[in-house]
């Protein structure tokens, strides 16, 4: 089966550690980063799509993606 995630935050450290966990963890990047701008909080926001290819599992819309 093949799993997506969108991750997204704030533009700091901790938006690009849960990136780089999620690479560490056999996800892939999936297209250029995304960025806007929320003027409500004055701040920067990232998101950049992963995936992960997992054999053997057949996809349920029950699975959590965090698990994997």
């Amino acid at each position: 089966m093949k799993l997506y995630r969108f991750i997204t935050g704030i533009d700091d450290s901790e938006f690009c550690h849960r990136v780089t966990q999620a690479l560490n963890k056999g996800w892939e990047l999936s297209g250029s980063p995304s960025l806007t701008y929320d003027a409500t909080r004055g701040a920067t926001i990232c998101g950049q799509a992963v995936t992960k290819e997992v054999e053997g599992v057949d996809y349920s819309r029950d699975i959590k993606l965090g698990d994997y």
